[in-house]
């Protein structure tokens, strides 16, 4: 069964903006705090762990568009040699992973040219602007379930759109809703107690401080 089908689809954002001069109290690093966390089963579907968090910023310089894929947003960077090529997946060297689809793109464009085979290549982190930790609570002790590794090879980092749609510095606070949808959860966390660590980034790469949700399982947080 897949882990994932796809993540960060669900997002909800209510806000009230500040005036152009922010409150003393609001920062220039985003600051968040919990709000709630629901498992919302869907027949037939993928279900959704949704997480919501408050925000404050005294910018609002918070959000990515579609469009926003320039550096320092882009998704990779392409590994290269000594000499400056590619790396590509028939000449890799030692150290190189084998195949997964994190560290392997296939087909990719460098320079507006596809380059039709397989390519090394390093995530770039600041391409996602909100990010999701998973912990499993067993015997009193935290153990982080790493979705990036085997057999899932993925991530529930993902994006949430530009809150303001103008580059008018605005001081703004409001929620996030953000939702994890996989075909997977129950089967992977059965009654286990589950904890998710969250932090936010805005434009300028500032990140927020992380927050962590109470201890849960799916069934207490299961909308009815």
């Amino acid at each position: 069964m897949k882990a994932k089908n796809y993540i960060g689809i669900i997002f909800i954002c209510t806000l009230a903006i500040s005036c152009v001069t922010p409150p003393d109290n609001f920062p220039s690093v985003p600051e968040i705090t919990f709000n709630g966390v629901q498992f919302v089963p869907i027949p037939n579907a993928s279900d959704s762990l949704i997480v919501s968090v408050d925000f404050r910023d005294a910018e609002g310089d918070l959000g990515l568009n579609p469009g926003d894929n320039a550096p320092p947003f882009n998704a990779f960077n392409f590994i290269r040699d000594a000499n400056g090529n590619l790396i590509t997946y028939s000449n890799r060297p030692p150290n190189a992973p084998r195949y997964n689809p994190i560290d392997w793109r296939i087909n990719q464009f460098v320079n507006n040219v596809q380059v039709m085979d397989t390519i090394w290549v390093e995530n770039n982190p600041d391409h996602h602007n909100i990010f999701v930790r998973f912990f499993i609570k067993r015997g009193g002790n935290y153990q982080e379930y790493r979705w990036s590794d085997p057999p899932f090879f993925t991530t529930f980092n993902g994006r949430f759109p530009r809150i303001l749609t103008e580059d008018r510095a605005r001081a703004i606070e409001g929620t996030i809703q953000y939702g994890m949808l996989s075909s997977g959860w129950r089967s992977i966390f059965r009654n286990d107690t589950i904890r998710l660590d969250i932090q936010i980034q805005d434009r300028n790469l500032n990140k927020s401080n992380v927050i962590s949700t109470p201890d849960f399982t799916l069934d207490q947080v299961t909308r009815r």
